[in-house]
């Protein structure tokens, strides 16, 4: 697939990475000479450093035959332009933006082709906003995957000493819960990617990814830990976009405060939120931290855009007793120092931006695609169509199809209903699949497997 990239900086330096590695032929669009020969010297990509939007420079990065645009410049207008240009002048069949600003996407009508014409839209925040909410649905989880709209979910958690399974091996999970399904699909022990077997044995402090239906998921996180408390007190340090939706999204469900340092910005919050108490000044001064009685929250949030100060609030906030801090780091090489230390969760937006945009790079019947473990793997949820004649997967038992090495399937949702996969379950027309990566480089034998052939034509 031929791929126009439009800007270098972190999100559109990571996709040109995932999808170079593919075999995708990959033009990456920037201004910034240092930036693209970088980007050049790592990977096997073409650069063309010009603006993004001059229908010149896109001529230059090939648009006259490109398959896909994706524009991810930290400029929401100049996404906009490149998206009409690319349709008006090249007509290139797909094209994707990242557009941040509210004004834009609450406008009905504006992304058509009559309009402005976005095939995708993409709102880091708006993605960011979803991932935290549904980790304060689920107090305990490291990280949350909804499948299927929903219908399933992949949760990681932390096994603790003393949880029922910890020390045993997984097939023991079946006899704990005989009447709930569910399978764990990956397991991330010191770092490192375990395919699970039956015989493999739960350790304290694996991380553990188990799919199973939604009603089930509190059920099978009592086997690798003791199970948090429901979340009443929320502390969000940030009252910008994130902060603001997020806050919008709960506060009809939890007691939530937002720390702003902005007082223009505090007036704007407390005129747009409904029960949401406004402070204002800085999530760093430990006095208005314990005035606010800190120490009973169930929840940190340090949502602004800076993470020296997102770290150093959420330290504090730690140590002066709340329960659990989540803290948004945007320079990815900083997750991995700080989660699971003084700070339970460090959330990158990029990454969770990655993931969005490449369900709709993928190939095939690929509906969404998920990086676990800051990359370290990938879920993948796939449609199976056609018959048995024309795909590789439908009409066959599991233990039939040919899955690249380190592939496994973790479950089947069958219109309202969750399979947890067996060797003998059969894969019908119409199923989402949900499967497990410890190896990228497969992506593409994974997306093959789900293409229809001519005969179903």
């Amino acid at each position: 697939m031929k791929i126009i990239i439009l800007g270098a900086g972190q999100v559109g330096g990571t996709l040109a990475e995932h999808l170079a590695s593919e075999a995708n032929d990959i033009t990456v669009v920037d201004t910034d000479s240092e930036r693209l020969r970088d980007l050049g010297d790592r990977l096997d990509i073409r650069t063309v450093q010009g603006r993004a939007s001059f229908p010149t420079v896109l001529r230059q990065a090939g648009a006259d035959d490109a398959d896909m645009l994706v524009a991810v410049t930290n400029s929401d207008e100049t996404n906009m332009v490149a998206c009409q240009v690319a349709h008006t002048l090249f007509h290139t069949p797909t094209k994707i933006a990242r557009v941040r600003e509210a004004a834009y996407l609450t406008r009905a009508g504006l992304f058509d082709n009559d309009a402005i014409p976005v095939d995708v839209l993409i709102s880091p925040e708006q993605v960011v906003t979803h991932y935290i909410k549904r980790l304060i649905e689920i107090p305990g989880a490291l990280q949350v995957i909804d499948f299927a709209e929903g219908k399933a979910q992949l949760v990681a958690v932390k096994a603790y000493y003393g949880g029922p399974l910890v020390g045993q091996q997984l097939r023991q999970l079946r006899e704990h819960m005989p009447n709930v399904e569910t399978r764990v699909a990956a397991i991330f022990r010191r770092d490192r990617p375990i395919l699970p077997q039956g015989d493999t044995v739960i350790e304290a402090d694996d991380e553990v990814f188990f799919i199973a239906a939604k009603a089930n998921i509190r059920a099978v996180m009592s086997e690798m830990r003791r199970l948090d408390e429901t979340y009443k007190r929320i502390v969000i340090a940030g009252g910008g976009q994130i902060g603001e939706r997020l806050a919008e999204a709960i506060e009809s469900r939890y007691q939530v405060k937002i720390i702003e340092m902005s007082p223009a910005r505090c007036r704007h919050l407390s005129d747009t939120l409904d029960s949401t108490v406004v402070l204002q000044g800085s999530a760093s001064d430990r006095d208005l931290l314990l005035e606010e009685n800190i120490a009973d929250a169930d929840i940190f949030l340090a949502l602004t855009n800076d993470d020296e100060a997102n770290i150093m609030s959420s330290l504090l906030a730690k140590r002066l007793g709340a329960k659990k801090v989540m803290t948004i780091i945007n320079n990815p090489a900083y997750v991995d120092l700080i989660q699971g230390g003084d700070i339970d969760i460090a959330i990158s937006p990029q990454l969770a931006t990655i993931g969005t945009l490449l369900a709709h790079v993928r190939r095939g019947d690929i509906v969404s695609v998920h990086s676990l473990r800051r990359g370290a793997a990938e879920a993948i949820e796939a449609i199976a169509h056609g018959d048995a004649k024309s795909s590789k997967v439908i009409g066959k038992a599991i233990r039939d199809i040919g899955l690249p090495p380190g592939t496994t399937i973790g479950a089947i949702i069958r219109d309202e209903e969750v399979l947890i996969a067996h060797d003998d379950t059969v894969i019908a027309t119409g199923d989402h699949v949900i499967l497990f990566l410890v190896d990228k480089k497969h992506i593409r034998d994974v997306e093959k497997l789900f293409h229809v052939g001519l005969s179903f034509f």
